[in-house]
């Protein structure tokens, strides 16, 4: 694979997991009343930053009417409503927000991706699920290495999914692998990896994820991997 950009492509037509093509394909034909005249996207969905990211975002996996909708990873749902939100209040992101594809989002030197790029049934992918899709982000992985520097883990699914394929790409990873924690940094060959709790609604809506909390470990994750102007300070909501 030569760029991201053909993994990206490639990416876009799998179809490896039966379970996880009916789902999207059927989610993308009954829609949801309020994007009825919306058309789903319902394919695998891609990362979505530069290729040449310093810091990447490893999430785990597409919302049924979020990214399996818009075709844009962590786009058009809660989640990413939170993501982007505290990528811009740091100075990582051109805007708060983001609803489509296409919107004018850029983000500044930070690549966001999931190890399981169709979006599952409940939102949880089967461990199978997970490990026949570890390939593409193992190839994201190799590509992105000249350049990423850090990395933010959102749960422990992702974190399970992500240390095997880090120690696959060439990094040395700690054995016993580390366990997830919020706030947990582990140095792995010049790569940073950090862990945060999801951005679902279930830990953004109950406190146990707040704004705050998000916004410290991205701010301290994007000035582990050298990336220009990362906003200091409190902004945005607690």
């Amino acid at each position: 694979m030569h760029s991201l950009e053909d993994l990206d492509a490639r990416l876009c037509g799998c179809t490896a997991c039966p379970r996880l093509v009916e789902w999207r394909e059927e989610v993308a034909r009954t829609k949801r009343a309020a994007f009825a005249d919306e058309t789903y996207w319902g394919r695998p969905v891609p990362g979505f930053g530069p290729s040449d990211a310093r810091l990447l975002i490893v999430g785990l996996a597409p919302a049924a009417h979020g990214g399996n909708r818009t075709g844009r990873m962590f786009t058009g749902d809660r989640s990413g409503d939170v993501l982007y939100e505290a990528l811009y209040d740091i100075g990582l992101a051109s805007q708060p927000t983001s609803v489509r594809a296409g919107d004018g989002l850029e983000l500044y030197g930070v690549r966001v991706t999931s190890p399981v790029h169709c979006a599952p049934p409940a939102n949880k992918p089967t461990p199978e699920e997970r490990d026949t899709c570890r390939p593409w982000l193992l190839q994201e992985l190799r590509l992105l290495r000249p350049t990423l520097r850090a990395v933010v883990v959102l749960g422990a699914f992702g974190w399970q999914a992500a240390l095997p394929a880090f120690a696959e790409a060439g990094w040395t990873v700690p054995r016993p692998r580390p366990a997830f924690a919020h706030g947990a940094r582990v140095p792995l060959d010049g790569l940073q990896l950090f862990g945060c709790f999801h951005v679902s609604q279930r830990n953004t809506f109950t406190g146990r994820l707040t704004p705050a909390m998000l916004r410290d470990v991205l701010r301290t994750a994007a000035e582990a991997a050298g990336l220009p102007g990362p906003k200091t300070g409190a902004t945005g909501p607690p």
